[in-house]
């Protein structure tokens, strides 16, 4: 289990979070909602042990992360950040690969197994005819893509991710929130920043809404994602849509 006791972050001067507790189990597939700026990828990366807090802890399995070594760490926990260099000059194949590093002897370490992995899971992502096409090649979609593939080989407990959803047509868009929601469900801790609550709605069990001046609230879906929760996150008005679904007015 991951969990923040008390966290407090800050940047500028400015309150991003406050007192947050927060626990993620085994199972669980979150979002991390709010506006641009809030203080989401902050947030991920304190969660991931990348920036340190102002206040408070972050635990697995209820030690603080500095006292796990990096190592076990990288086999813990998978981080998708927002921005990444395109310039790898290797295949496709290759930077997915890159997601065996941690259970590997060295980063160009290729075995049997995790060259079949990494296919299948270019397969999954619609890009099994892009294996050794050079990466930077790709279009910013297929990056993605192949980010998440990487993320997913790496087979961690954990998987935190900033706005995996950039790039994506609404094909896309959905074929990963399947594989995050189903990798939840084989037992995976999924935390993902999303910009469509209707994403939320559909595939994730619990969210955390993160509001100005470091106020949060978070729970099941269900109870988070109402109109009055979501115009307040937003600072827009927002008219029903369907089932669970908003749209700005």
């Amino acid at each position: 289990m991951l969990q923040a006791r008390g966290l407090d972050l800050r940047i500028a001067g400015r309150e991003l979070v406050r007192a947050l507790e927060l626990s993620l189990a085994p199972g669980e597939c979150w979002a991390l909602l709010g506006r641009n700026g809030v203080g989401k990828t902050s947030l991920l990366l304190a969660l991931a042990g990348l920036r340190p807090a102002q206040a408070g802890s972050v635990e697995l399995d209820g030690r603080p992360l500095a006292t796990h070594p990096r190592t076990e760490l990288a086999r813990r926990m998978a981080v998708l950040l927002q921005d990444e260099a395109s310039d790898f000059w290797g295949s496709t194949l290759d930077y997915v690969l890159l997601g065996r590093y941690p259970r590997s002897r060295s980063a160009w370490h290729r075995d049997a197994e995790g060259i079949g992995s990494a296919r299948r899971l270019l397969a999954q992502f619609d890009l099994a005819a892009h294996g050794d096409q050079p990466y930077r090649s790709l279009s910013g979609g297929e990056r993605q893509r192949a980010r998440i593939a990487q993320a997913l080989l790496q087979d961690a407990d954990i998987l935190l991710l900033d706005e995996p959803l950039q790039h994506l047509d609404l094909r896309h868009q959905a074929q990963v929130m399947d594989s995050l929601s189903q990798s939840a469900a084989n037992g995976k801790t999924v935390l993902a920043a999303l910009h469509e609550p209707s994403h939320a709605a559909r595939y994730c069990g619990f969210s955390l809404l993160l509001y100005d001046a470091g106020r949060a609230s978070l729970g099941r879906t269900g109870d988070m994602l109402t109109q009055a929760n979501l115009e307040a996150l937003y600072q827009c008005r927002l008219e029903a849509a369907g089932t669970r679904s908003f749209l700005p007015t």
